[in-house]
């Protein structure tokens, strides 16, 4: 029987093995999704990101600065219909961000939207996710240290920590935070590691040799070379 076991897997198609999970497929479909959000799938790829975040039905999720909700939407619908996202906006950040947002609290009921200068639930979390958006934490008063701080609190033991940031090159740190918007690697590992958490794993879903990271990254939209960490909090 094992061997059969084994035949029948080493034949099975490898599109089936990389078809993400029923729900996560769902939620990218979702006809209520923008088409310019499904417009970025290809190149953003909410499956992979959703895969390796662990991401499923139940869930509890705090998203920190979602934009213009591309994957609060995703999620929401993923973790559906138990499952919960907290948004995070700082109480700082200009009442535009905030309008752009608004849409997404309308269309999903279970998206809250959080307020305040350091990031709460009201609830504890399974997964903290941020995209595209880490090194703003760097930027305009904002504070890093705090922030991955409450972050470490908000999670479950064993919950995960899922940072998505463009890249900057070796030795740059923050510096470029606020001129290409990119941050260096090494830095999140080390100020996210400090905040208690350990690094479990790396995805390689948005590696691209063609990015020298010497550009803005809103000259590249979504075509630049992307870190993908995943922080857990030890039980």
């Amino acid at each position: 029987m094992r061997r059969l076991a084994l035949i029948l897997a080493l034949a099975t198609p490898l599109a089936a093995i990389a078809r993400p999970a029923a729900p996560v497929a769902a939620a990218i479909a979702d006809p209520a999704r923008p088409a310019e959000d499904k417009s970025r799938d290809d190149l953003r790829k909410p499956a992979e990101l959703l895969a390796f975040a662990g991401v499923r039905p139940g869930m509890k999720i705090g998203e920190l600065l979602p934009g213009g909700g591309y994957f609060t939407r995703i999620l929401a619908k993923a973790v559906a219909p138990r499952g919960k996202v907290h948004a995070w906006l700082p109480a700082a950040i200009p009442d535009k961000y905030v309008a752009r947002f608004e849409p997404v609290t309308r269309a999903y009921a279970n998206v809250t939207l959080q307020r305040g200068p350091v990031f709460s639930a009201p609830e504890p979390l399974d997964l903290v996710w941020i995209s595209q958006n880490y090194h703003d934490l760097y930027l305009n008063g904002g504070n890093a240290t705090a922030t991955n701080a409450a972050v470490f609190k908000a999670l479950k033991p064993g919950g995960v920590y899922l940072i998505v940031d463009h890249r900057g090159n070796a030795g740059t740190g923050t510096s470029e935070a606020g001129t290409l918007h990119r941050i260096e690697e090494s830095r999140v590992i080390t100020d996210v590691k400090k905040a208690g958490f350990v690094l479990a794993d790396e995805s390689m879903a948005l590696r691209r040799a063609d990015d020298d990271h010497t550009a803005k990254v809103f000259d590249l939209h979504d075509r630049t070379d992307q870190l993908v960490l995943k922080f857990v909090k030890p039980r």
